[in-house]
């Protein structure tokens, strides 16, 4: 019950600004607080997807990670791809030289490059699209109505889950997901999307196409928390952090938003 009294506390804390951020703010503003969100998740994910290595996480690896965070997203506010294709492959270069320095130092070398560049698509990359169709025309209404899709769908999923879930999703990933709770949380994000989009765009044409994009959002969001629970299974660690009561950590909190995001900006850029 405490668990649960901290998470809607938490919510109703934090949703009040980040709702003025992507409203009232500039695209810059809006592009810090992306920012500072991918720097915490990428934190939490090398603390979890090194876990079970017996060295401890290089400063060089932290700054590479960070610095791939910073780079992306502030580029990503410049709205040009080919300013963020270059960044991006500039940070590959960066960790072409970091194999050539370490070399011969870590052994498993290219191991830690290829866990790096998984964290840098997973995370700065991804964020990084959300802050494309933010400025775009209408951009601020359509993150909204994105968050809620996502959000709706995880508390739906486990309210559902917790009174009404019997069939395990994923046993050995998650053993508390439950196909009762992954259906509830799509129903509810369906219908979250649809009212949110009939009060605010007024387009019955637009809400009811935007179905199809709120199911893939909400599958997409799915996977993506049944992932991030994959990884942490394996390094043996319960939360990504603790930042948020209630929720767990900042990758807690956005396991799901990360695989949605590219989902999203193909309908909103290709169909909507």
């Amino acid at each position: 019950m405490m668990q649960h009294l901290k998470r809607w506390l938490t919510a109703l804390i934090l949703t009040p600004l980040l709702l003025w951020a992507i409203i009232r703010g500039s695209i810059l503003l809006f592009g810090v607080l992306v920012c500072v969100v991918s720097i915490f998740a990428i934190h939490e994910y090398l603390e979890i997807i090194c876990a079970n290595d017996t060295e401890p996480i290089s400063q060089t690896t932290r700054l590479i990670a960070y610095g791939a965070c910073l780079v992306l997203i502030m580029g990503a506010c410049l709205g040009s791809w080919p300013i963020l294709f270059f960044i991006l492959a500039l940070d590959m270069m960066a960790l072409c030289v970091f194999v050539l320095v370490r070399f011969s130092t870590l052994p498993h070398i290219f191991d830690l490059v290829a866990r790096l560049v998984l964290g840098v698509v997973y995370i700065p990359l991804s964020l990084a699209l959300l802050v494309f169709i933010r400025n775009t025309e209408g951009g601020a209404l359509w993150v909204i109505w994105f968050l809620i899709v996502c959000f709706a769908n995880d508390t739906g999923a486990l309210y559902v889950g917790t009174f009404k879930g019997k069939h395990k999703l994923a046993p050995k990933i998650s053993p508390n997901k439950t196909i009762e709770g992954a259906v509830g949380g799509l129903a509810i994000s369906l219908t979250a999307g649809l009212v949110f989009n009939l009060i605010f765009f007024q387009d019955i044409s637009l809400a009811l196409g935007s179905i199809l994009c709120a199911v893939c959002v909400a599958v997409a969001a799915q996977i993506g928390d049944l992932f991030e629970s994959a990884m942490k299974r394996v390094g043996h660690i319960k939360d990504s952090g603790k930042i948020l009561p209630g929720h767990g950590g900042m990758l807690d909190r956005i396991d799901g938003v990360l695989l949605a995001i590219p989902a999203f900006y193909f309908f909103t850029v290709f169909v909507l």
